[in-house]
This record gives C-alpha cells, sequence and structure tokens, in this order.
C-alpha cells in the first residue's frame, strides 16, 4: 500500500425485503417479540421483530383492561380480540421468517435437520436494530448503534444465515449486489493479520530492531513468547463491536488483507551462507480468528473482498509483504519457483471460498497485494494473472453466482494501462490504491484554509479536497469504461507522510521538519479537522467504490495513536470522518471539480452475464505465454534454467469453521468446493540446491538438479 500511482501525471435469492421497516431491537425468540401497536403509525412486522417508520416513536399496546360489566360476549371483550391479534401476527412472523429470511443464503448451505426442526431454529434465531443488546461470545454485551436502519442476525441453528443488513441502501447478503447500481462504501481491517509497524506500533517499539514481521517472528520466537504474542493480537485487535460500529457508519464491506502462512510455511526455502532458511511466520493460526472475523461480517450483513496481501519472496518488497527488502517474486532466480509456490496458495482459498456457505459472503477475492510491475514488468505480471484466471475459474465455473469476483491489483500503473486487458473475461476487478502521501514529496499544503474551487469560504481544506477529486475521479471512471468493475481497495486521509512508522520503521518523512504535529489530533483545530473531513469526502465522491486504509491504528508506547489520518474509527468519533458515507456525493462539484463520469452501465459479460468467459483472442494474444521471461537474472542465464518445484505433493485444504455440532445443524462445508479438482500441489525436488527464496535476486542459478520431470 505504500507507493502509488502516478498522480502527478495525467446467487443471490431475490426474496424481496422490506426497505421501508427495518428490525429496532433485539430478540431471542419470536415468541418474545414486542408487540407494536397504534395503526396510525404505519407499524409492519418484519423477521421476527416490530418497528415502525424511521423517524416515527415505537408505541406499545396498553395492557388488556377488564370487561365494564358480567355477561359480555367473550368476542367483545378487548383481550379477545388483542389475543387475535397476537396471535395473527405470531402465525405472521413464523411464515415471513420460514419464506423470506430462512432461505437466506443463495450459498446454498443445507439444512440436514428434519422440517420440524426447522421451525426450532426459527424460534432460536436472535436479531435487532439500533438500540439492540448484542451479547458476545464472552458474555459481555454492548449496544447496537445504527441509525441507517441496519440490523444484525445470529442463527445458532444456521451460522451461514445471510439475512442481515448493514443499512437501507445496501441489499442483504441474501439478496444481489449490483456493480455500477450498488456503491462500495468500505474499510479496510488492516494489521490484524498482517502486521505493519504503524498499525501496531506498540508491537515493534518492544521488539527494537524489527521492521516487519518476518523480524517481528524472528524476535518472539527467541523470547518463547511468538505464539502467546500474535493470538492475544488476533484475539483483542479487532472484536466483534469493531465489525458492529462499522455497519453502524453506514459502511457495506470490508477488505480483509491475509497472510499466506494462515495455510502453511516451509522450513527450507534454500540456503544462504550455508545456513537452511525457515520462514519464521507463525503458520495456521490465524485461520481461525480469519474465520471469526468472516463470522462477525455476516452477523452485520457485511461483503468482504479477501486480500491476499502477502506472498512467498516478497512482490514488492515492502513491510506489508512479510519481509521488507527484496522482491523475489516473478523477479530474479527465485521468482518462477515462488510464483508456482503462490498458485497453489491462490488455489487453496478459492476452493474454501466457492464453497456455497462464502459465495455470498465473500464476492471478491484479491489473489495478491500490490505486486511492483515496475520491476517485475507488466507483462511479466498479465502472465501470472491470466494463469491464476484460468485455475481459478476451473474451480468455479463461469457467470454470475460461481465464485468470487477476480481482483487484481494494477501493480501501481495507471489503471487505463489494463485497458483491454482479458477483454470478455468473466468477472474480474482492477484494484487501485491511490495515496497523496508516497509521491515522494513534502505536501506541506494547509488544511485549515478555504477550499480552493468553493464559492463558500467557510469551507476548508486547502488545495486537498480539488486536488482529491481532479486526480482520482479520472483515474477511476476511465477504469471502468475501458476496463470494467474497478474499485480503490486502499485510500487514505494521508496527504502527507507524517505518522509514527508510515514510512517505515527508521525512515525519514518527505514532509520535514513539524510532522510530530499530525501525530496528535489533539493538536488540531477544529478548523483543521473540518478540511481534512472535505477531503475525505471529495475522495470518497471521486473514488465512488472504495475502501478506506484502515479501521484501527493501534496506540504507540506511549499510549497515543500515533498515525491518525489512517485511522476511520478515530475520525468517525472525533469528526474528521463523516458521520453518513452519503454526504460524499456531489461533494467534488462543490469544489469546483469537473469530468465525464461513469455512467454505471457494465458490459454484461464484465458481471458474469452474456458473453463471460470469453475472451476476445487478441486479447489472450497479447499476453505472454506461461511461464513467462524473468528480469534480473545473471549474465548469461537462461529461463529455461531458473530453478523450479515439481508437483508432487497434496494439495493444502483449509479446515472449516468449528461448530458446536449440537447446535448447527446447517453444513459447514468440506474447504474444497470443486472435488473435481483433484491434482498435486508444488514442493521442493530433492536435491536441489536452492538459494535463499526471499533472497535470491543476484544469486547464481543452480547448475543442474532442479527442474521438475517432463
Amino acid at each position: 500500500m505504500y507507493s502509488l500511482n502516478n498522480l502527478s501525471a495525467p446467487n443471490s435469492s431475490h426474496n424481496k425485503l422490506s426497505t421501508d421497516y427495518l428490525p429496532s431491537e433485539s430478540t431471542t425468540s419470536l415468541s418474545h417479540a414486542p408487540f407494536l401497536g397504534n395503526s396510525q403509525q404505519q407499524n409492519a412486522f418484519y423477521g421476527g421483530t416490530y418497528a415502525t417508520k424511521e423517524g416515527q416513536p415505537r408505541t406499545y399496546l396498553p395492557a388488556p383492561r377488564r370487561a365494564a360489566a358480567r355477561g359480555r360476549p367473550f368476542y367483545k371483550r378487548p383481550w379477545f380480540w388483542i389475543l387475535v391479534v397476537i396471535v395473527i401476527a405470531g402465525a405472521a412472523a413464523l411464515i415471513i421468517y420460514l419464506a423470506v429470511i430462512r432461505p437466506k443464503h443463495n450459498d446454498g448451505a443445507k439444512n440436514s435437520s428434519p422440517a420440524n426442526n426447522d421451525t426450532a431454529a426459527a424460534l432460536a434465531v436472535h436479531m435487532g436494530g439500533d438500540g439492540s443488546t448484542v451479547t458476545m461470545e464472552d458474555g459481555s454485551t454492548f449496544t447496537y448503534a445504527n441509525k441507517f436502519g441496519g440490523y444484525w442476525v445470529s442463527n445458532p441453528r444456521d451460522p451461514f444465515d445471510n439475512s442481515a443488513r448493514p443499512n437501507s441502501w445496501t441489499p442483504p447478503l441474501n439478496q444481489s449486489w449490483t456493480w455500477g447500481k450498488d456503491r462500495v462504501n468500505g474499510v479496510n481491517i488492516g494489521g490484524l493479520f498482517v502486521l505493519e509497524p504503524f498499525i501496531s506500533p506498540a508491537l515493534f517499539q518492544d521488539n527494537p530492531g524489527t521492521a516487519d514481521e518476518w523480524t517481528l517472528s524472528v524476535a518472539l520466537a527467541a523470547k518463547g513468547k511468538l505464539q502467546e504474542t500474535l493470538e492475544n493480537h488476533y484475539d483483542t485487535f479487532i472484536t466483534e463491536q469493531d465489525i458492529a460500529e462499522i455497519a453502524g457508519a453506514g459502511l457495506n464491506w470490508i477488505r480483509v488483507p491475509i497472510p499466506f502462512w494462515a495455510i502453511e510455511t516451509w522450513d527450507n526455502v534454500g540456503t544462504e551462507k550455508g545456513q537452511t532458511v525457515a520462514e519464521p511466520f507463525l503458520a495456521r493460526v490465524c485461520w481461525k480468528y480469519i474465520l471469526r472475523l468472516l463470522g462477525w461480517a455476516r452477523k452485520y450483513g457485511l461483503r468482504v473482498l479477501l486480500d491476499l496481501h502477502t506472498i512467498p519472496g516478497s512482490q514488492n518488497g515492502y513491510n506489508h509483504s512479510g519481509k521488507l527488502g527484496s522482491l523475489n517474486w516473478l523477479h530474479g532466480v527465485m521468482g518462477l519457483a515462488n510464483a508456482e509456490r503462490s498458485l497453489d496458495y491462490i488455489r487453496t482459498l478459492t476452493e474454501f471460498f466457492s464453497q456455497p456457505e462464502y459465495q455470498s459472503l465473500v464476492p471478491a477475492f484479491g489473489i495478491l497485494n500490490e505486486p511492483f510491475a515496475r520491476t517485475i514488468d507488466q507483462n511479466t505480471l498479465s502472465s501470472f494473472y491470466l494463469e491464476a484466471y484460468k485455475m481459478v475459474r476451473n474451480i468455479t465455473g463461469i457467470g454470475e453466482g460461481k465464485g468470487p469476483y477476480i481482483s487484481y491489483h494494477d501493480g501501481f500503473i495507471n489503471p487505463s494501462s489494463w485497458v483491454g486487458f482479458l477483454e470478455g473475461a468473466d468477472r474480474i476487478v482492477m484494484d487501485t490504491h491511490p495515496y497523496f502521501a508516497f509521491t515522494g514529496k513534502a505536501n506541506r499544503d494547509p488544511v485549515n484554509v478555504t477550499a480552493t474551487g468553493s464559492t463558500d469560504p467557510s469551507q476548508m481544506g486547502g488545495v486537498w479536497p480539488k486536488t482529491a477529486c481532479d486526480s482520482f475521479s479520472p483515474l477511476l471512471d476511465k477504469g471502468r469504461k475501458g476496463f470494467g468493475v474497478t474499485v480503490a481497495g486502499e485510500f487514505s486521509n494521508g496527504f502527507n507522510d507524517c505518522g509514527l512508522f508510515v514510512v517505515g520503521v527508521n525512515s525519514s518523512t518527505h514532509y520535514g521538519p513539524d510532522c510530530d504535529y499530525w501525530q496528535d489530533p489533539a493538536n488540531w483545530s477544529d478548523a483543521t479537522k473540518a478540511g481534512i473531513l472535505n477531503f475525505a469526502l471529495a475522495s470518497m465522491d471521486a473514488l465512488g467504490d472504495w475502501f478506506f486504509w484502515t479501521w484501527k491504528i493501534g496506540k504507540s508506547t506511549a499510549g497515543v495513536v500515533a498515525s491518525p489520518l489512517w485511522s476511520y474509527q478515530l475520525g468517525l468519533a472525533s469528526g474528521w470522518m463523516p458521520a453518513d458515507p452519503r454526504t460524499a456525493e456531489g461533494a467534488c462539484g462543490k469544489f469546483g471539480a469537473t469530468g465525464d463520469a461513469f455512467d454505471g452501465a457494465f458490459q454484461p459479460w464484465q458481471t458474469g452475464g452474456v458473453g463471460a468467459g470469453t475472451i476476445v483472442p487478441g486479447a489472450l494474444a497479447a499476453v505472454p505465454t506461461w511461464p513467462p521471461a524473468l528480469k534480473d537474472l545473471p549474465e548469461g542465464a537462461a529461463d529455461a534454467a531458473v530453478p523450479r518445484y515439481t508437483s508432487t505433493a497434496s494439495a493444502v485444504t483449509l479446515p472449516p469453521m468449528e461448530v458446536a455440532t449440537a447446535t448447527v445443524t446447517a453444513s459447514v462445508g468440506s474447504g474444497w468446493a470443486d472435488a473435481a479438482d483433484s491434482g498435486p500441489a508444488v514442493t521442493a525436488i530433492a536435491g536441489c540446491a536452492y538459494p535463499n527464496a526471499w533472497n535470491g535476486v543476484g544469486a547464481q542459478v543452480p547448475a543442474s538438479g532442479c527442474q521438475p520431470a517432463a
């Protein structure tokens, strides 16, 4: 995430759920749902909860009064008719649940219990809207705050219930998402499963000399505290209440970066200076926490873009790739071997998230975060993208509802450079990460002055809101018009590079002196906060479909959030992020920005419709065959001689979510969607003297024994 496009240069169940009436409080069973009366209020029952229209007060029927006189026929007594209404309402509730909510997940998870257990499952459903009480796994509670008509759903019998909705303008998980009509207002869950120094600074401050997860893992392992420390981080850094707050903020997606070591690590990735190199990362432990997080997202109706954030060898040399330093993925002597291994991990994740239990929850899969195409070469990267596409679609099939959209990062090349790439391919997304913080400029222009282009002198922001509009709008609109679905997978309020460890541990900022001011929002004036808010609104409006980086920044050892421009949570609480993301609509017009906006209409093949999967012959011919030529090999070395792995190992299957089998009656899946996909995975060739796969640039190509058998 720490490089920038050159901005200075030019499925679903279609059961229609009501959007007018939404649950207002928690229920433990339909039989205990509150009864809301008063015919003047247009009340409605929905899925086990009674609610009024937004903005109208709730009322409850008074207790039945005694009959005025004995001998009066029972059917003329108020209690009789109240009882009739209650019985009818209860029956209606059950019908609505079974007919509308119960066929919840278009992902087709099957209930294996007898029909009479369906009724029991219905009565066990918990749900609630604004003001409801949520009880978490540990028994603690919090009050759900959602002023936008969102509601949570927890179904103990079926953890894959997709009935929840984050807000009134976003389809619930059991209804279709329409690209171009529905807009992504999302946030990243950065730093949870892939640790970064500026997101969790205290972990790195407490372990001097560490700069990435590789060195942090080595340091913690030396103390015997690797698993203890990281499990505590996974367990506490983001909680269920965070996910509830994200939905309550009017957001509707989360982007979840995960590491390849959620699947496995290798204890021998080559040798360096005569020593065998082992990957030090904590293997497989974070997986159960990833599944827990996804369960929370489902509960609150948030869709997920899952992003494979790290890859063997490092795809960019940045600290968030796992190891700071050299780029060894599709680059250098071990580049091809690392790419072969990465295809296996993409395969494993595709198999898991293409299961019917996850298709509605995870509609998009980012197969590789931020490969640095200027080093790798765009043609080389495109060859990998095509190879991964063929593998993924062989697993999922072609067309809407068959596995996730495949999200490609632009490699820090302007998205317009990808126009025509794989034209006709089934459901691919271009992901771009526009940042001002990493342009290499000081960016010292103030935000606490009148916004450029505004006719209202009270509007703050200086040059930044209009600059965001002028830079981001054409970036995204050209991508949508020329490529197809295009999103900003990351952006932030960081218009400068100030913040503790934002540019890395022990690295200098380009901002220069006075960066401390931007590390402590207690110093910020109301005008500064207003200027940052306008910058955020302009960025959101210009990007259209976006994920802010990131939801939460942890505190430093000084007890403060020292990179506040990067925390959505802190900005929301402190007034420099919008309380309602819809207020961003039209923001660029307020700053005099104009442009040729995308009209919202994608071609059918781009969203899994007619023609999807039929790639234009010319587009295929433009992509180099696999495997591609690599850059920066030793002089005289041939591509055919670089080390590779052999496909003789068993593929890794990720385990399904652990559930209480006495309670859960729904299928939890096997971890592998396509039973026909039974091929092997790669492993090292016995006898090959591999150089260090994480530091192979400049290494010598082994003389022999490193090519798989024909």
